[in-house]
């Protein structure tokens, strides 16, 4: 079969002979995945294995199947995979597609990758952690071990320039791919209306107007199962398959597969569908405009899922789903105009994510700044210092930043630090088995239910008896072994001291009779359902947390009592005087007593606290609870919005989002608690001037004219724009005002439309548009004849575009004339 990507093979193949490196763009379905690895097999300098990096399981199995397919060979043989979950390779093995963390444990393993011939990168612009690590760890052991080592980076959507740098210049091969048509449908969607109805209404409209197989986009699991309910009834010919990673690997096979003869498929699924992989049959696409995205949250030390609004590189790919194998239409559930207002790319994953896994990765490479090696965008330097400080707490790095013989222990775990640590801990207390179980309980979403009691889940799972189920066991068996025991899966230990060992800050005592309210070693507040089992239990051990500031949401914990914490963290009781934060106040209290971090064990008399430690206990509490404990004035607060807004249209302004200004505490609010009690004391004034000192003169020029805070409108009234609305920057006025505005007007430097929130001289809502010229040649026409009858007083002309502006009424302007 000829695929787009043969005509540049030839080419591609040129290169390599000559130079090591190379960057592949081809639009999807090009063939690109599939396509190269096997090609490059006879070449005189390939005489290894190559490495195809895949950014998910699932696509890498199934690139895996469609190229052994092509062979005419069962996978496992000249062509395997290898996932955390499942592997098929044998020593006749050739092209590997692996996902990129394995990739990366196995080069920190062998940095000199011997026996590998060629790397290849695919879908790069998704720029996952482990993908932008794994290049800049190939590229640092080309230039010192492997300069024979082939590495190409592959991509539909690639700025192709900026890679090309950071890999020596090397040349960019482009592909145009197979061009199949595509309409554009935008149906919009109600505002006040749940997700699940509107794609509900918009799949069925799909299924009603087009024909083929339709592929829905939804954020999430819990958004696809509710879709399915209110889908129930659907035609007979119609096969609805679910798609997201927590599926057995046969589920998944089967939404990807071809329909079965007279059916047509449906797939929901979550953005694990937007790249590598195609799906037979399908040429409608319904995309909900919606993602939902791991957030970094270091203040807390967690990971939240965020939902959001998709980019606009994201709602193209997944359009273009629809035309991989014929003409195709996609239905968006947004309004045109809007698109524009979407971000143009997701953010880097490094620029975000919890950096301590690649902080010690790095140190294990003798890279004591990993700044140092070949990134497109460097790691923050307040990620850096805050993965630092975690790792030193769990004893993986010293004082120097250097590894010790725990982190090195921890670092042979395929695992983030905390459940590492929590493995090794736990083995050498004899504990390994149940710890192993815990970490796969942790990072399998969806195993053995989601319970908030772990303890429950894992009874369930040792009930299950599915494909899933067992490749998790035998996920923990190997976890087990590579903490240094034999397999046996001892699960002898307390369940809850394990899930203590990986989150002693998330430690929490109950504060209340009906358990709804604990508080945690960390300091922050947490909630759980009052009817949940736990919430009887006097301590808990938390794992997952959901949500921001002192009203985080327990997901998953299990009980503990108060001899297993002592036995466990003696050595970190505090007695004496101690400062602590109450963010419902806003102030500080000392006591005497004895303390676990935040939560008090015995307490004692009042006590005098010294003024630097009254200071501290502040800017911990900032840290801890969140920055809307701050007083920040309105002004202040538009100033972010629109500079965050900014910063999305210019990377060199500086950051100030939550993230950011927690990374940075203690560089700017120390010296705005310093002699205070309360954080109430602190001035707007002074916080905002602390802004300004971020910005600078420069910066805060650069964002009023990317982000101005007001739009003067032809009649000359001033308007606040609101940057926080759903649907972008909108301005809401008196039509009458805009009489005359042949043009829309836009923001970010003429790139987003302002949304228009046109109202009645009474101020109530009559249309919203992004296309004013569009409105005027359009729907005014009906909107003037209905005015007209409601607010007669009030000039409705037929030419708006040429009308003045005006805020009086017709009478008042004829006087005025």
């Amino acid at each position: 079969m000829t695929l787009p990507i043969h005509a540049v093979l030839p080419e591609l193949l040129a290169v390599l002979r000559e130079q090591s490196n190379a960057v592949l763009v081809a639009p999807p379905g090009a063939g690109k995945t599939t396509a190269v690895a096997p090609a490059l097999l006879d070449q005189r300098w390939c005489t290894g294995q190559i490495l195809l990096l895949s950014p998910r399981r699932l696509a890498a199995r199934a690139a895996a199947e469609r190229m052994a397919m092509l062979a005419g060979e069962p996978v496992g043989k000249t062509i395997g995979y290898a996932t955390r979950m499942d592997s098929r390779q044998s020593a006749a093995t050739r092209v590997l597609v692996l996902t990129e963390g394995i990739f990366v444990n196995r080069i920190q393993t062998d940095p000199e990758l011997a026996g590998i011939s060629a790397v290849l990168f695919d879908e790069v612009h998704e720029r996952s952690l482990d993908s932008d690590f794994g290049l800049a760890l190939a590229l640092d052991a080309q230039g010192g071990l492997r300069p024979d080592l082939r590495l190409i980076a592959m991509s539909a959507t690639l700025d192709g320039a900026r890679f090309s740098g950071l890999m020596g210049d090397a040349p960019v091969i482009e592909s145009e791919g197979r061009s199949h048509s595509l309409r554009l449908r935008h149906l919009g969607r109600k505002a006040e209306a749940r997700i699940e109805d509107e794609m509900a209404g918009a799949i069925r409209r799909a299924l009603a107007e087009e024909a083929g197989g339709v592929l829905a986009f939804l954020p999430g699991v819990a958004e696809i199962e509710r879709t399915a309910e209110r889908l129930a009834g659907l035609p007979g010919d119609v096969e609805l398959h679910r798609l997201h990673g927590t599926l057995d690997p046969a589920a998944q096979r089967a939404a990807i597969a071809a329909a079965t003869a007279g059916k047509r498929k449906l797939v929901l699924a979550t953005s694990i569908a937007e790249t590598s992989l195609t799906l037979d049959g399908v040429r409608v696409v319904v995309d909900s405009g919606l993602a939902r995205r791991p957030r970094y949250d270091r203040a807390a030390g967690m990971t939240r899922l965020v939902t959001e609004r998709a980019s606009q590189a994201a709602v193209t790919q997944r359009a273009g789903r629809a035309a991989r194998q014929s003409p195709g239409v996609a239905y968006r559930l947004w309004e045109e105009a809007a698109t524009a207002g979407l971000p143009r790319f997701d953010p880097p994953e490094i620029l975000e994510a919890d950096l301590s896994p690649l902080l010690l990765d790095c140190a294990l490479w003798g890279v004591h700044d990993p700044r140092t090696l070949n990134w497109i965008d460097p790691p923050p330097l307040a990620a850096i210092a805050e993965a630092r400080r975690r790792l030193q707490t769990l004893g993986a790095l010293d004082a120097d930043g250097r590894p010790t013989p725990h982190g090195a222990a921890i670092a042979k775990l395929p695992l983030p630090p905390r459940l590492a640590h929590m493995l090794v801990e736990a083995h050498v207390r004899g504990w390994g088995g149940l710890a192993a179980e815990v970490a796969v309980l942790l990072s399998e979403r969806g195993l053995g239910g989601n319970d908030a009691d772990l303890e429950l889940r894992l009874r369930r799972w040792h009930g299950e008896r599915g494909q899933r189920a067992q490749a998790a066991r035998k996920l923990a068996q190997r976890w087990e072994t590579l903490a240094g025991k034999a397999a046996s899966l001892d699960t002898n230990g307390d369940f809850g001291a394990c899930i203590a060992l990986a989150f002693p800050d998330r430690l929490s005592k109950r504060r209340d009779a009906d358990g709804a309210n604990w508080i945690s070693v960390g300091g922050r507040g947490f909630r759980l359902d009052p009817a949940s089992p736990l919430a009887r239990a006097e301590w808990l051990a938390v794992a997952e947390i959901q949500g921001a500031a002192s009203g985080a949401r327990i997901l998953s914990a299990a009980q503990i009592d108060l001899a297993t914490v002592e036995a466990l963290f003696g050595d970190r009781i505090e007695s004496g005087a101690h400062v602590t934060f109450d963010p419902a106040t806003g102030g500080v209290r000392a006591m005497h007593g004895r303390w676990l971090g935040a939560i008090q064990l015995a307490r004692g008399q009042d006590a005098k606290a010294d003024p630097s430690a009254i200071a501290a206990a502040l800017v911990e509490g900032v840290r801890t609870h969140g920055l809307d404990l701050l007083p920040w004035s309105d002004n202040a607060a538009a100033l972010r919005l629109r500079a965050q807004f900014a910063r999305a249209h210019d990377a060199s302004l500086p950051d100030l989002s939550d993230v950011a200004l927690l990374a940075t505490l203690d560089e700017w609010l120390p010296a705005l608690v310093a002699g205070k009690r309360r954080l109430s004391e602190i001035s707007a004034s002074a916080l905002s001037g602390a802004f300004d000192g971020v910005l600078g003169w420069d910066g805060r020029k650069r964002v009023d004219t990317l982000a101005p805070a007001e739009f003067t409108t032809p009649a000359g009234s001033t308007h606040a724009i609101d940057y926080e609305a759903e649907g972008g920057p909108t301005v809401t006025t008196r039509v009458q005002a805009l009489f005359g505005l042949a043009t829309h007007p836009t923001v970010a430097g003429g790139r987003v439309p302002l949304v228009l929130s046109l109202t009645s001289p009474a101020g109530r809502p009559i249309q919203t548009t992004r296309d004013l010229p569009g409105f005027w040649s359009g729907s005014w026409v009906d909107v003037a004849k209905e005015m007209r009858g409601r607010y007669p007083k009030h000039p409705w002309p037929d030419d708006p575009a040429a009308a003045n502006a005006t805020l009086r009424t017709k009478k008042a302007d004829a006087r005025r004339s």
